[in-house]
């Protein structure tokens, strides 16, 4: 897919957002994703060859619609991965700070790259709030559960705190992938390092994707694999945040 500035491959658009980011947002989600996680519960916005093709201005035509309950929330691009379209996304986000909309960047960080770090430190100057989908804590395990590096990934969580962009940090918990009290303790020693830090989400696997996998006609990668309780997501949040807490560099003098 050629990437457009002027236009962008959408798989769709959700105009009462309510779970990426603050308040009522609208979620825009972009098409086309690089990695293959063995839990992804969106493959149909895998494919970069289709999607809606959508403006900028049609996308804020939405938000000014509803913009009276979007007034503690705003928007938010999601996927699929929205750096896979970064012009695209640049424009969106500083066509919407032009109008005090606050801008919400859900993503992987996959396709960052230190040679392009002009690029992505202008989309950052118009991103209010990154939330930080971890994969693994481990660079081999990663690659077993994304099929993609976890380089990139690392490289652009260190390019959120050089640029002082706020993080919330999502992880996903899959009983045998990302359950173990060292992946999990690894992920709060990782993450320790970054002040620009300020929430860990800690999201328990479901199998909710699994149709739309059977209706792609795709084989679902974790068939029989049990849903993950709350309770036990809890418990792995707990892990995450005692280890973050061991690790975290102790506080300059004022």
């Amino acid at each position: 897919m050629k990437e457009c500035k002027e236009q962008g491959y959408i798989h769709s658009i959700e105009s009462f957002g309510t779970v990426d980011g603050p308040g009522i947002r609208l979620t825009v989600f972009f098409q086309g994703c690089p990695m293959r996680c063995l839990y992804c519960h969106n493959p149909d916005t895998w494919s970069p060859k289709v999607g809606k093709p959508v403006t900028v201005e049609e996308i804020l035509e939405l938000y000014e619609k509803n913009k009276s309950f979007y007034q503690k929330g705003g928007i938010t691009a999601t996927g699929g991965e929205p750096l896979m379209q970064l012009a695209f996304l640049t424009e969106l986000f500083e066509r919407a700070k032009a109008r005090h909309i606050h801008t919400c960047l859900d993503t992987s960080g996959i396709l960052f790259g230190k040679t392009h770090k002009e690029e992505y430190r202008r989309l950052l100057r118009s991103t209010d709030l990154i939330l930080l989908d971890i994969k693994h804590a481990f660079p081999g395990a990663h690659k077993k559960l994304t099929g993609q590096p976890q380089a990139p990934v690392l490289d652009f969580l260190d390019f959120t705190t050089e640029e002082k962009i706020p993080v919330i940090i999502r992880h996903v918990i899959v009983k045998g992938f990302t359950d173990s009290p060292r992946e999990l303790e690894e992920v709060g020693r990782v993450l320790a390092g970054h002040p620009n830090i300020k929430g860990l989400e800690v999201l328990p696997y479901h199998n909710m994707g699994e149709r739309k996998y059977e209706a792609l006609n795709l084989p679902y990668p974790l068939k029989g694999m049990e849903n993950l309780s709350r309770e036990e997501a809890s418990r792995a949040r707990k892990i995450i945040l005692e280890s973050f807490q061991r690790h975290r560099p102790p506080a300059s003098p004022s």
